[in-house]
């Protein structure tokens, strides 16, 4: 099969333009709006667990860990309806939304009387987090284009975790010197503050992008034209029924997976070990910088070689990564498989939203990549049961081995399943 069979024909004179180069001042600007995102989850990197033990006498892990289960099931759900409402009322409101809701959040965590107001907090932050980075994903997909879309999400998500790393060190050293509470969450009322301007004067719509795109859709020698799917069996699809959607839904849930561990477990597992709170603070950032920053180069490299390999290659080394932090007892052994994660990582994030911008129907695909991070971000929320249940049961080392091990098997699954969805990869026609 040509390459030539995925190209899009030159768009109409008088119609949205499509491309990076086209669009690149919205672009940039979503790029800088989703960096506030992960800025806003990047507050509680550092900070969260050590309150849960130092301020508020938790002590089972399961129990610790009750943020992250309501802000991963939170999201997960919101995910799957910011896909929907984006392609009913368009992707300006819902940004919008995502960001309104956001706004008590930082003075919950900072002067929340109770553990339950924290929980409560982290409710409205998956909310936010489902409507604001969700909607980001789908608005850069729009402008970009299929032949660049990989180095699209590269940047989108490496703006966002590059923010995760600055603001949990940031939060860990304000922290080491103004204590836990309140100084550390102000950093996220100034993100919101910033965002919601940003998003309700200088954000455009893109839905039009799409639109045109679908009109001028080009489908695959032997494909079927699967454009008017149903939510329902847009759901099936990309949770069942097509193998590399379904192959990406399981990956990106179990990469979230690991993401609970590293964010509610290894900053316990490190302060066991004797470290300050500022030395958890960067090895809280190490993961997530290399992670964020590593993508701009992955989401590239993905549109030249394909997605499989490196989703493939990204979860095997995620493995090994968690294996050396249960190994480990010292700062600069956690430090490499820190870096290790996040490269690991990196291969993975955008290149598995690369693969459902890839196989979905422009008509569709919102609402596809509403489906794939429910699964995506219902991780955190399985995560944050089975790391807990296991770390309570049979201590923190166990539920660290047993995330490999679960990764491992996640990588297996992807090569042995996934087919190639890159266009002009020669790829199977999608089922």
């Amino acid at each position: 099969m040509s390459a030539s069979r995925f190209r899009p024909a030159r768009p109409a004179a008088d119609g949205p333009r499509l491309g990076l180069r086209a669009n690149l001042p919205q672009f940039m600007l979503l790029v800088a709006v989703n960096a506030l995102v992960g800025g806003m989850l990047g507050q509680e990197r550092t900070v969260l667990p050590l309150l849960a033990e130092d301020v508020f006498g938790l002590s089972a892990y399961t129990t610790a860990l009750t943020y992250i289960l309501a802000f991963g099931a939170t999201k997960a759900v919101t995910n799957f309806f910011a896909g929907t409402w984006s392609d009913r009322f368009g992707r300006k409101p819902v940004l919008i939304a995502g960001w309104l809701v956001a706004i008590p959040v930082p003075a919950m965590l900072a002067w929340g009387p109770s553990w339950e107001w924290i929980v409560a907090a982290n409710v409205l932050l998956g909310v936010n987090q489902g409507l604001a980075w969700s909607t980001t994903v789908i608005m850069k997909i729009d402008l970009a284009g299929p032949e660049r879309r990989g180095l699209a999400m590269g940047f989108n998500e490496a703006a966002g975790y590059v923010a995760v790393a600055a603001t949990a060190m940031a939060t860990g050293a304000i922290a080491d010197h103004a204590g836990l509470r309140p100084a550390p969450f102000l950093l996220g009322a100034a993100y919101v503050a910033l965002a919601l301007g940003l998003s309700t004067l200088a954000v455009r719509e893109t839905r039009e992008h799409a639109r045109a795109e679908a009109a001028r859709h080009r489908v695959p020698d032997g494909a079927e034209h699967h454009a008017d799917l149903t939510t329902g069996q847009i759901a099936r699809r990309t949770s069942l029924g097509d193998r590399s959607l379904s192959s990406a839904s399981w990956a990106g849930m179990v990469n979230n997976l690991n993401d609970a561990l590293a964010w509610g477990l290894f900053p316990l597992l490190f302060a066991s070990h004797g470290l300050d709170v500022a030395r958890i603070g960067v090895l809280a950032a190490l993961y997530p910088a290399v992670w964020g920053a590593g993508q701009m180069l992955t989401g590239w490299w993905s549109d030249h070689i394909g997605r499989k390999h490196l989703i493939t290659a990204g979860m095997l080394l995620q493995a090994l990564a968690i294996a050396l932090v249960a190994h480990g007892t010292t700062f600069s052994v956690w430090a490499v498989s820190q870096i290790l994660l996040g490269a690991g990582t990196a291969l993975v994030y955008p290149t598995l939203l690369a693969v459902v911008g890839d196989v979905a129907h422009p008509s569709w695909r919102a609402r596809a990549v509403g489906v794939y991070r429910l699964w995506r971000d219902g991780g955190f929320a399985v995560g944050a049961l089975l790391a807990g249940a296991i770390a309570d049961l049979w201590g923190l080392t166990t539920a660290i081995w047993s995330v490999a091990a679960l990764t491992a098997a996640a990588g297996l699954l992807v090569a042995v399943r996934m087919y190639e969805t890159r266009p002009g990869g020669h790829a199977p026609a999608p089922r």
